[in-house]
């Protein structure tokens, strides 16, 4: 017998499809969604997040004062996606398993995939990588490195998550065979031949991770002019009028001997690398080579040399080399090592409902944080029922951080 579909059965239903779609999304942070229930959900909506202060700290019995200096992120809700159909009164009385695989799922999997797809995109605001561009990490080493790079940001080490294309979820189980580890581990991997828990991270493929495009490049690059902080700095040597550096490149400047090393943020010591940085937006040279290049580093301090909020151990000299993550033009995926709950936030809101329609419900889970709105109407000329289901949603990178990058 038949079983007509109640608005809440079909809201519930559609819910349950997206959460078990969004595969990457689902590790940022969500405690910030009641905030945007304070004016009603609408694009726009603005949640300026404020991040702690740090202290310097001082040595001896003289009271040293510092400032306490809050900085702040904004959250904002910029994308409402939909998905809409139509049914046919027969269509309506088919079994809510029936309705759930036939029609709810695909429609709300490419929901899902397209959110997931947007949250991906927050990896350009991280500016630790590890890794080559176009290849594919082959060993552990990258992965642990990737735990390394962390560890030197002062990180925590609990709910850390690797998200990784489907290229190095292959390679990496099969570099884990063989390795002594729990029987039922081995079997999980050999079973599902996904990667799981391991090396410290907890491992997730994730098919919609995003692709970088590395810049034109060109010339001999240095810095030009010495002392440069914040967030550009001044360069010369290029190729003459092309656009030399993309979006979401990743940078450093000097050698480990002669460079900007980046710093632990608590403790201000060197960490013995080279300071990254990303590039945040595309960048031309002119006529003579010159390009001023924007950058972003820990908390989005550019060149910061000392403070609580030191990002280095130096500016660069002038004349230092700048070093590029990945030749020419390379295009390939990112994977990312980041920290749950911490390192990425997403915002999401309750729709309004409105009356007279045939179904106006919404659905929530309270773990994820994800509202979804399911609106049905009936055409009588037709008659048909059209559906539509949104979900408004923004993202924001809070500590970028805690959070690197992983060429592929």
């Amino acid at each position: 017998m038949n079983t007509l579909l109640t608005p809440l059965m079909i809201t519930q239903e559609a819910l349950v499809v997206l959460v078990n779609k969004l595969n990457t999304v689902k590790h940022f942070t969500r405690k910030y969604d009641d905030r945007f229930g304070e004016e009603g959900a609408k694009i726009g909506n603005i949640l300026n997040i404020r991040k702690p202060p740090r202290y310097l700290t001082s040595l001896g019995q003289a009271l040293a004062l510092e400032d306490a200096t809050e900085t702040s992120i904004p959250l904002v809700l910029t994308q409402q996606r939909q998905f809409a159909m139509a049914f046919s009164s027969q269509e309506l009385g088919l079994q809510i398993d029936d309705f759930s695989k036939r029609i709810v799922a695909p429609a709300i999997a490419t929901l899902a995939n397209m959110v997931d797809y947007d949250g991906n995109g927050q990896f350009i605001n991280l500016y630790n990588e590890v890794g080559t561009p176009g290849t594919v990490p082959q060993t552990r080493l990258l992965y642990l490195q990737a735990a390394q790079r962390l560890n030197e940001e002062a990180a925590p080490f609990e709910d850390r998550v690797c998200i990784m294309t489907p290229a190095m979820n292959t390679n990496l189980v099969d570099a884990q065979a063989g390795l002594f580890q729990a029987s039922d581990k081995i079997r999980e991997q050999y079973n599902s031949g996904m990667m799981g828990l391991g090396l410290g991270f907890q491992f997730r493929l994730d098919q919609n991770s995003r692709n970088q495009v590395v810049g034109l490049l060109g010339g001999t690059p240095v810095v030009n002019g010495a002392n440069q902080t914040g967030n550009s700095i001044i360069t010369n040597g290029w190729t003459a009028s092309r656009v030399v550096l993309n979006a979401g490149d990743v940078i450093s400047f000097g050698t480990l001997t002669a460079g900007s090393l980046a710093v632990n943020p608590q403790n201000r010591q060197s960490t013995g690398v080279l300071r990254q940085f990303v590039v945040t937006g595309n960048v031309s040279s002119d006529v003579s080579g010159n390009a001023t290049i924007p950058i972003s580093g820990p908390s989005g301090f550019g060149i910061v040399t000392a403070g609580p909020f030191q990002t280095v151990t130096q500016s660069p000299a002038s004349g230092a080399t700048i070093n590029i993550q990945g030749a020419a033009s390379t295009s390939s995926l990112r994977g990312m090592a980041f920290c749950s709950d911490l390192t990425f936030a997403m915002g999401c809101a309750d729709l309004p409902l409105f009356g007279g329609l045939d179904i106006a419900e919404r659905a929530s889970s309270k773990d994820l944080g994800i509202s979804l709105r399911i609106l049905r109407a009936y055409d009588i000329f037709e008659d048909r029922a059209p559906i539509r289901g949104d979900f408004l949603y923004g993202f924001v990178t809070q500590y970028p951080e805690t959070g690197v990058r992983i060429a592929n």
